[in-house]
């Protein structure tokens, strides 16, 4: 369906349909208080965890993380696209959609089209920069040095922005693009202070990050010289969400559906790097976990994966996680070892691509392998009880592989290193088997004890945490207490990407003449987990009427954090100024971090 249907039309059926009714046609409700609840139809649960709420017309799933409004319930359970809900609503609700005489756009849609239009612009402009002018050149030469072709320069439009404050900021006001759209961007950053308007980039080797479709929507900027932070990254905004984009996807999917199978990087510069050696159907996530979003894109494509992350701690769990994620999406997983501890992008640069093809990828182990392998990471074999541990926990491994070849093929090679019977592994295995099968308790595997945060963290976090989620909640309910949180928090993001995404489309909402309607605006957001997401806020019980002292509490948990973390980094600065007896650096660092605490 290519016409557009009005967002006056889409509400009109929307409010025509009660979520309680649609729902009760596929799910057994039952009335609990306010709410109905029921057993959730999107995953296998004994307990109901699944509540629907008639008051704000919005469903959430309390186990699965899954919510959302009419039209989301029949994406899901269907399987199908907004304008198909969309079209079998209106028909339920005897609501006419003329496909003909529809030309008004979605608000959030049209600035979505500008931002992407600035970033087109820009992308230009920094690649411009550093293959045409006499101040990229110091930039070009150092990436030359680093071994990036020209080739890979103009394959993924690497560029250069200038050591300039605000070449950017006056380059785009020329152009007639506005201050609020330009803030929005996250290009452009002002001074609460002296209200003057700079650059976010500046210095910096400029990577641009594309969207599934080939649309620049975001950038990465390395740092020539020294100084911190060593990448800077453009924030999450309408177009830009880390979730959803996995880099080069536009440009490796032909690729992959034509070699059947994708290589998944931990960062950008392993990508381009892989690209380099022959790669040309490696993706990478963008400095964060795989995600359900992800994992999606990827099953469209293809169901055979090469996971190729770094060889620390950090990229192993990733590994380990990303891993189960796609195992458990129906995936066919392999996971590529990178020697010597190194990321990918070393490695290439130390040994080559014919050694990085032939010995890493070419030499990729089956998932099930790699798990034997990162099980028994640490643990002291000659110890009984951590052999036998190590043992159970492999076992509850096997017996999550569907084919029985599989099964044996591990099973041996247990036994025929620890020298025990096969049948007793066989006997066991049918236990653990039974136990997964009927829920039952089973063995859990300790994984990825080293990313605990300590205690302080652990608090830190959870206070900011759910201080953002409880401003949005107040936020999805009132004009007022959005339009005060958008004045004191000036420029400042909210600490968690989601929720900065959040609250950016909620500006958009009620900047567009809405008022606060939380199935309307999960509506407006069109972006799956962003709807799962402020549907659980949603869900949250808070104040009808908080006071000013209230909502101020939530906003200082949140700035509090973000100076906590500017002083950590001010302090390791100092330290590392001390270290090089840089004295008048460290009394400076010294005399901002007390005016900051």
């Amino acid at each position: 369906m290519s016409e557009r249907i009005s967002e006056e039309k889409i509400n009109q059926v929307r409010q025509s349909i009660d979520i309680v009714e649609l729902i009760s046609e596929y799910v057994h409700l039952k009335k609990q208080g306010r709410n109905f609840v029921g057993l959730c139809p999107f995953h296998g649960e004994n307990t109901p965890s699944f509540s629907v709420s008639p008051e704000k017309q919005i469903f959430h799933c309390f186990g699965c993380h899954a919510g959302g409004n009419v039209f989301t319930f029949l994406m899901e359970i269907e399987g199908i696209s907004f304008q198909e809900a969309l079209m079998k609503l209106a028909k339920r609700a005897n609501i006419h959609l003329d496909l003909h005489d529809q030309k008004s756009t979605h608000p959030a849609s049209h600035e979505s089209t500008r931002l992407i239009e600035i970033h087109e612009l820009v992308r230009k402009l920094y690649h411009h920069l550093l293959v045409n002018t006499n101040e990229g050149q110091e930039a070009l030469e150092y990436l030359h040095k680093r071994q990036f072709t020209k080739e890979m320069i103009d394959e993924f439009q690497i560029g250069f922005a200038l050591n300039k404050k605000d070449f950017l900021y006056n380059y785009l006001k020329q152009r007639g693009y506005s201050e609020e759209l330009l803030i929005r961007s996250g290009l452009i950053l002002r001074n609460d202070d002296t209200l003057e308007y700079y650059d976010r980039f500046r210095e910096r080797i400029i990577f641009p990050i594309f969207d599934n479709k080939g649309n620049t929507v975001a950038f990465s900027g390395r740092i020539l010289k020294e100084g911190q932070p060593k990448y800077l990254n453009s924030p999450e905004s309408l177009i830009f969400h880390k979730s959803k984009i996995l880099y080069n996807f536009h440009k490796a999917r032909p690729n992959i559906r034509k070699k059947q199978f994708t290589i998944l990087f931990e960062g950008f510069a392993d990508c381009i790097s892989a690209f380099q050696a022959g790669v040309d159907n490696g993706i990478a996530t963008m400095g964060t976990a795989l995600t359900d979003e992800h994992v999606n894109l990827i099953k469209r494509i293809t169901d055979r994966v090469v996971l190729c992350f770094d060889a620390d701690s950090a990229g192993q769990n990733a590994t380990y996680k990303a891993g189960e994620m796609l195992q458990n999406a129906g995936c066919s997983v392999q996971v590529a070892i990178i020697p010597n501890g190194k990321d990918p992008d070393e490695y290439i640069k130390t040994y080559g691509p014919d050694k990085f093809m032939n010995e890493v990828i070419g030499s990729s182990l089956t998932f099930m392998a790699y798990k034997m392998k990162y099980l028994r990471a640490g643990k002291n074999l000659h110890n009984e009880g951590e052999k036998l541990s190590y043992i159970e926990n492999i076992l509850v491994e096997i017996a999550k592989l569907d084919k029985a070849i599989e099964q044996d093929y591990y099973l041996r090679q247990i036994a025929d290193e620890f020298s025990i019977s096969l049948d007793a592994l066989k006997k066991q295995l049918r236990q653990i088997a039974y136990s997964i099968k009927k829920g039952k308790p089973i063995i859990k595997t300790q994984i990825n004890a080293n990313d605990s945060l300590p205690n302080k963290d652990k608090k830190q976090k959870h206070a900011y945490y759910n201080a953002e989620r409880m401003l949005i909640a107040h936020m999805l309910k009132s004009v007022h207490i959005a339009n005060k949180v958008q004045e004191k928090m000036k420029h400042i993001n909210f600490n968690i990407d989601e929720h900065q995404a959040i609250v950016a489309y909620l500006y958009a909402f009620y900047e567009a003449g809405n008022v606060p309607d939380l199935s309307n605006f999960l509506t407006f957001l069109n972006d799956p987990e962003l709807q799962k997401i402020t549907t659980e806020i949603g869900m949250l019980n808070i104040n009808d009427e908080p006071s000013d002292k209230e909502i101020q509490d939530y906003i200082s948990h949140v700035l509090k954090y973000q100076k906590m973390q500017k002083i950590e980094q001010m302090k390791a600065e100092m330290k590392e100024a001390m270290r090089v007896n840089d004295s008048l650096k460290a009394a400076e660092l010294a005399k901002q971090i007390m005016k900051l605490l």
